[in-house]
């Protein structure tokens, strides 16, 4: 099944992320039903600290065309959280993830859904191909380049508030 099909199955979940139904895409990104359903997210760093962002496809539909976090996807039913993160860091960026860590969780709300995200963090030199049926195009930043662009329509809005989280996690880390 094509993973943008309105048709594709997600996991619904409770706040703790325990599978409790299954959903249609379109129903659970329809802006009415708000049904909780998982969702994964990679920060990927390279050597010098720069963080990768992608811009999503215009065939995306929630936020076309703004930068975004270096991987995120739906986790599948069934899946786990790190296998879904595995398998979206391979079709989105085309590396195989040799470590990564666990960062933190949080729910995401939007106009159109309602998001379990975990957020996963690692570090790479690995060379990155994007997959431009899922993204137009992908780019390390650095964290000042980020900063001066947050809140000027460039970014989606998950990205900005994932960004606040991530650098006040990384400022409390030794």
């Amino acid at each position: 099944m094509n993973h943008t099909s309105p048709d594709e199955l997600f996991p619904v979940v409770d706040e703790s992320g325990n599978q409790t139904a299954l959903a249609p895409r379109s129903v659970c990104h329809d802006g009415k039903s708000m049904l909780l359903h998982p969702v994964i997210h990679l920060h990927l760093f390279n050597k010098k600290g720069e963080l990768f962002l992608q811009k999503r496809s215009l065939n995306k539909d929630i936020a076309p065309g703004l930068w975004d976090t270096s991987v995120g996807g739906h986790v599948n039913p069934d899946e786990k959280a790190e296998e879904a993160l595995l398998r979206e860091t391979r079709e989105e960026l085309g590396i195989a993830l040799e470590e990564y860590f666990f960062l933190y969780s949080y729910i995401w709300q939007s106009a159109r859904e309602r998001e379990l995200v975990k957020t996963f963090k690692a570090i790479t030199s690995q060379m990155i191909s994007v997959n431009h049926d899922e993204i137009s195009e992908g780019k390390y930043w650095s964290i000042g380049e980020i900063k001066k662009h947050i809140g000027t329509g460039i970014f989606t809005p998950n990205f900005e508030h994932e960004f606040e989280k991530l650098t006040c996690f990384i400022s409390q880390q030794p």
